[in-house]
């Protein structure tokens, strides 16, 4: 009588074949974090384009130089690592945004792929000489990227510089700086007030902690903290910067002590008007007897003077 196998000796194979598919299919397929399914790519990146997408031959930001009226060109690299297709919208940013042209605000990346975008930059005719910083803006899937663009503009360059409204308050000088070249400036500042009896302030130039962008205006002030509590004070102010940039302006106060004035504010006054008045009348006889000395006529060689000859008759008489 023949002999069969058991089927207990087959059971153990079929779930040692059962265990091996079961760990080659977790070896084959992903892991589930590699696949994004049919949401949103992630791990998308963007970047100038030329060189190597990662690694010291990858430019760290886009660089274009050229004169106003011209139109720069360059490639921005979108990549897309995912399974799944991209879509970005692209715009420019910063000082430099409005002059960026793209062939198409939004664009879509395949999976698993690195697209280079063309791109333009229009300088304005009017675009002043220097530096022009800027950002290429991407934005998928509720992320962005930036990437820094900088723009040099070629062109002669002028630096102008003026220091305007410039008014005296108390113990505080208040004044504006404005840049009306093409250059950016750094400027120096000196102070300098007289009053009715001398100088009273006398600020060497000094620079301030400021960087003056083309077109730019600022409003400051500067402290007086020792401003005299009774004097009329003229002061001036000279601003200089690099490339030859300079100007002055000038504001004048009068210092009164607060009502009601004492006794003492009231001599301190009058002394400054007697002064003004004195002031005022030696000049009036100073040119007065200039005049006159100028315009009288000279005594002939023999004629002599009225008061010589009332002397001799004086003299005649007593004898």
């Amino acid at each position: 009588m023949p002999q069969s196998t058991p089927y207990v000796h087959r059971r153990p194979f079929a779930l040692a074949v059962l265990f091996g598919a079961l760990l080659l299919s977790l070896l084959v397929v992903p892991p589930a974090a590699a696949d994004d399914g049919p949401g949103t790519p992630a791990g998308w990146t963007t970047r100038p384009a030329g060189g190597g997408s990662a690694g010291e031959d990858a430019r760290p930001y886009v660089y274009l130089e050229g004169t106003p009226g011209t139109v720069l060109q360059d490639r921005l690299s979108v990549t897309n690592p995912a399974r799944t297709p991209l879509t970005v919208r692209l715009r420019g940013d910063g000082p430099a945004g409005p002059w960026f042209r793209f062939a198409a605000d939004t664009v879509t990346v395949p999976a698993r792929t690195r697209a280079d975008v063309p791109f333009a930059l229009a300088v304005p005719r009017d675009a002043v000489p220097g530096g022009v910083a800027g950002e290429i803006l991407t934005v998928g899937g509720g992320e962005e990227r930036r990437v820094p663009v900088r723009v040099r503009v070629g062109g002669p360059s002028l630096a102008a510089l003026t220091v305007e409204d410039v008014e005296v308050s108390g113990r505080t000088i208040r004044y504006a700086l404005v840049n009306r070249g093409n250059a950016p400036l750094r400027p120096r500042l000196s102070v300098r007030a007289e009053g009715a009896f001398g100088t009273l302030l006398d600020r060497q130039a000094r620079p301030l902690p400021l960087e003056l962008a083309p077109g730019r205006r600022v409003e400051l002030t500067e402290p007086w903290p020792d401003a005299p509590a009774l004097d009329s004070v003229t002061v001036r102010l000279r601003v200089t910067a690099e490339g030859g940039a300079r100007d002055e302006a000038a504001a004048s106060a009068a210092y009164v002590p607060p009502a009601p004035v004492t006794g003492a504010g009231l001599l301190a006054l009058a002394f400054l008007a007697v002064l003004g008045a004195r002031a005022y009348r030696r000049g009036r006889w100073r040119t007065g007897t200039s005049a006159a000395a100028a315009t009288a006529p000279a005594p002939g060689p023999d004629k002599q003077p009225a008061e010589e000859e009332r002397h001799l008759e004086t003299a005649g008489a007593e004898s």
